[in-house]
């Protein structure tokens, strides 16, 4: 997240509180196991709301992005999100 936020106007402490909010998420799951993967969808579900360009980059690499296809079909998806 720090590194998806690099350069964005987007408060450390803000993303502690998003750290702290999935640590509770998955606490209160019950679950004795959790998958990278289920925390890699709750981080993008936090960064789409508070940055979207953090949301893409993180996105980028947790999605491993392989072409320019993949990020337009994301960015359209966001604006399809915003309207």
């Amino acid at each position: 997240m720090l590194k998806a936020c690099e350069k964005r106007p987007v408060a450390y402490e803000e993303l502690e509180q998003i750290a702290d909010r999935i640590e509770r998420e998955l606490t209160n799951s019950m679950s004795s196991e959790v998958s990278t993967e289920v925390i890699g969808e709750l981080v993008m579900e936090y960064l789409k709301d508070l940055d979207k360009v953090a949301y893409v980059r993180f996105a980028s690499v947790y999605k491993d992005f392989r072409d320019i296809d993949t990020f337009v079909q994301v960015i359209n998806e966001i604006q399809v999100d915003k309207d």
